[in-house]
């Protein structure tokens, strides 16, 4: 796929999650803005303002500044960047947050069509500069980071929904590229490692890493009939532990082979931006 068509692809299931995200906040009953998600300190309408903040500082719009007092769960400037959103929201009626949401993102595709075609590799925009993100890099994780959200808050308020289709195949795509990364650098297997990890559900993959002589971790393009550990999950585990949302024993996952390796790349998946 050419640079162009990749970039135009995120700009679609980003555009289509947008939609998906709307339509399910519009849905909520009161009561269920205050359910906590598996965000620590998050809550559904928490998610939900974030939402809005990203859309509407990408789309241009001015940010009020608010003071993020200390907590737990913010991790250095990018999570007092985050939290700012909520915050600045806090007065707001839902119905408000939901409308900031749905028009700064129809600003925002308005935006990104009349910019393209894109250089890939250029710094993006807004807060994406500020950390180093590529314009492949923030088109990606933005139509990612949207359906992990949609996911939050649906498991908040217990209305399944959303695996299916073009949002979930991309955080497939994006998640599965992780697993030379986890078995290399977070866990530095020793050399002639080889983990197999099988995602089976709403959308499949047979993931492989193995550890070369040099140290370096790389992809399979199939499965050793005897790997280190196999391990298999179904797509929404996967999703789940990919994006630090839970951890490995509050998931069900099989392990067959080496215990302990396995145990490590399940404690090590989560690779969320």
């Amino acid at each position: 796929m050419g640079d162009a068509n990749r970039l135009q692809e995120y700009i679609d299931v980003w555009w289509l999650v947008v939609a998906e995200n709307v339509g399910l906040l519009r849905e909520l009953q009161p009561d269920e803005w205050a359910r906590p998600t598996d965000l620590p300190g998050w809550n559904v309408r928490y998610v939900a303002a974030h939402m809005a903040h990203l859309e509407s500082d990408l789309a241009g719009n001015p940010q009020p500044r608010v003071e993020v007092p200390p907590a737990p769960h913010i991790k250095g400037p990018m999570g007092m960047f985050t939290e700012s959103g909520p915050l600045a929201r806090a007065d707001w009626s839902t119905d408000e947050i939901i409308d900031d949401f749905e028009s700064s993102a129809a600003k925002r595709h308005d935006a990104l069509l009349a910019l393209m075609p894109l250089d890939p590799t250029a710094l993006g925009d807004g807060f994406a500069a500020g950390v180093g993100w590529t314009w492949d890099m923030l088109l990606s994780n933005r139509a990612l980071d949207l359906w992990m959200h949609q996911q939050d808050i649906r498991r908040a308020v217990d209305r399944s929904g959303g695996l299916t289709g073009a949002g979930g195949a991309h955080a497939l795509r994006s998640f599965s590229r992780s697993l030379p990364f986890v078995l290399g650098k977070r866990i530095g297997a020793p050399a002639g490692t080889t983990v197999v990890l099988d995602v089976t559900g709403e959308h499949s993959a047979t993931l492989v890493a193995h550890m070369g002589d040099d140290g370096r971790a790389s992809e399979l393009s199939s499965a050793p009939a005897d790997p280190s550990v196999h391990l298999a999950m179904d797509f929404e585990t996967f999703t789940v532990l990919s994006g630090g949302r839970r951890a490995p024993d509050q998931v069900t996952a099989t392990v067959t082979g080496d215990a302990e390796l396995g145990a490590a790349v399940l404690a090590n998946l989560a690779v969320t931006p």
